[in-house]
């Protein structure tokens, strides 16, 4: 009997794809023992304050020797990670992912213009972070756009619910628990999500873990009330004593096993640029950051 290939995953959690593909055997059908990086996902949760570039939880797999895991993230951090040289772009497949800013319930904002000056919690250089200029500056000049850098979904949820910020921009599945919170919505939208792995990463494995979320998709899209209990996976701690009603968190992030647009690549460089983020880009050919470069 082969031995399975031994891989750590951090999850996202914003979808169900790699929770369910543990269950139900999908990576061990790929030959695959993945592990979880509980650490790493839990610390993607928790607050960032006072972390730089390259010291966020995602990071430190890439900037600490012997930590090779495979990850996922916004599109545009995805790529700008990778510009700086940490990891390598995975092409093969992508996520679609709901997301929102949200306010207190007795907040005066119901408009995305009212946000004008007003400090969004995000995570640093992360999808909460980049969707707030990309959809926001629709509404409002650049200028008038402001963000803090609360950290992770749990860190930007509980600021908002501890008044420390008068809006959040969240992700699945901190949407739909600020949805049973009781707090408002003022504007949504959606993005797109890419992985990224150590440039060592074996092609055969990467190929074999991605095959295996899609057959997750496949399983949710034929019976998600099966799996969304799952979603208790990825609540953080400090949530973890409420009593969610996980039938109404919805489906989160869907995963396409195709690539990616290739024309997203050349927009993501360009607004990261124009918003002024891009002081850590080095590699600007996106050939050289894709991690199995087409044949």
């Amino acid at each position: 009997m082969t031995a399975l290939k031994a891989v750590k995953v951090a999850p996202k959690g914003m979808g169900l794809n790699d929770f369910v593909a543990q269950q139900e055997g999908y990576f061990a059908a790929e030959g695959l023992d993945v592990e979880f990086d509980w650490k790493t996902f839990r610390g993607t949760q928790s607050s960032w304050k006072g972390l730089e570039y390259f010291q966020r939880p995602q990071d430190r797999p890439y900037t600490q020797p012997n930590e090779d895991v495979i990850q996922g993230a916004c599109a545009w951090g995805t790529v700008s990670n990778a510009s700086a040289g940490m990891g390598r772009i995975v092409r093969g497949g992508y996520g679609i992912s709901p997301w929102a800013i949200f306010v207190r319930a007795d907040s005066s904002i119901r408009r995305p213009e009212d946000l004008a000056g007003v400090p969004i919690a995000v995570g640093l250089r992360a999808g909460s972070h980049f969707n707030v200029p990309y959809r926001l500056e629709r509404y409002l000049p650049l200028e008038e756009i402001k963000i803090v850098n609360a950290g992770g979904f749990g860190a930007r949820l509980q600021a908002l619910l501890n008044e420390e910020v008068e809006a959040a921009s969240l992700l699945p599945p901190q949407i739909a628990m600020a949805e049973q919170l009781g707090l408002r919505k003022v504007m949504e939208d959606e993005f797109h999500t890419i992985w990224w792995v150590p440039a060592n990463a074996e092609p055969a494995t990467v190929r074999g873990y991605m095959r295996a979320l899609d057959r997750a998709e496949a399983a949710l899209a034929a019976d998600l009330p099966r799996y969304l209990n799952l979603w208790e996976l990825a609540i953080p701690a400090e949530f973890q004593a409420r009593p969610w009603d996980y039938t109404r968190f919805g489906r989160g992030e869907r995963f396409v096993y195709q690539p990616i647009p290739q024309t997203e690549f050349a927009e993501i460089m360009a607004q990261v640029k124009r918003w002024g983020l891009d002081q850590y880009l080095k590699e600007y050919d996106i050939e050289a950051l894709i991690h199995e470069p087409a044949a």
